[in-house]
């Protein structure tokens, strides 16, 4: 793959800033899920109220970081310009991690989430909600033949699954932490974490639309 994916044009300066960018996604995805590495050891001391939904919980970490790492490979010209096959594939195993680890986020939404407080476990509910909504309007673009949508909507499912990453690193900042307990302040950063950046999405398609 990598010598077919090397050959022929000469890499250029996008294509390194995307290179870079991926392997930056990649170390933070790592960061994150080995910040997780605790809840390998399946003890109810580790993982208190996730203990009964313990497999749900390290599938959804698992594909998440899966969906994480996929996605760029998704938005780069050169990879997809190399045959529809390939991108066909990396595309279904993005859906595959998304549908897999969404499914579980719903389950833990729905179950140990209630545990924090009932705007905790709402958050989680309308994130992954959306989260599956996106990536499957996304999909049925592709299928549909609609691949100006499909690209904009599978942008808007990779902000959304950015965002665990987003709202996850800003919970553990002093200046956040200073906030307030997790159980406050936690369900207005899940808001966050993929509403402002499909907002300024919105805001920058408008703008192409215009020009």
């Amino acid at each position: 793959m990598f010598k077919t994916l090397l050959a022929g044009k000469k890499l250029e300066l996008p294509d390194y800033l995307k290179i870079l960018l991926w392997i930056g996604i990649v170390f933070i995805t790592w960061t994150f899920m080995h910040g997780a590495d605790h809840y390998l050891k399946m003890t109810k001391e580790v993982l208190g109220k996730y203990y009964n939904v313990r497999f749900f919980l390290i599938h959804h970490i698992t594909a998440g970081g899966g969906a994480l790492i996929l996605g760029p490979l998704q938005f780069w010209d050169r990879i997809r310009n190399m045959g529809w096959k390939l991108h066909r594939i990396i595309g279904y195993l993005y859906l595959l991690a998304i549908l897999s680890s969404s499914i579980c986020a719903v389950v833990l939404a729905s179950t140990s989430a209630y545990a924090v407080n009932w705007a905790y476990a709402f958050s989680l509910q309308v994130w992954a909600t959306i989260w599956i909504t996106a990536t499957f309007i996304a999909w049925w673009a592709a299928v549909k033949g609609k691949f100006k949508l499909h690209k904009e909507w599978m942008v808007r499912s990779y902000l959304i699954t950015l965002a665990f990453v987003v709202s996850g690193l800003l919970l553990k900042t002093p200046m956040v932490q200073s906030l307030g307990n997790f159980a406050d302040i936690s369900p207005t950063f899940f808001w966050l974490g993929w509403s402002i950046p499909l907002y300024l999405y919105e805001v920058v398609l408008s703008v192409k639309r215009r020009a």
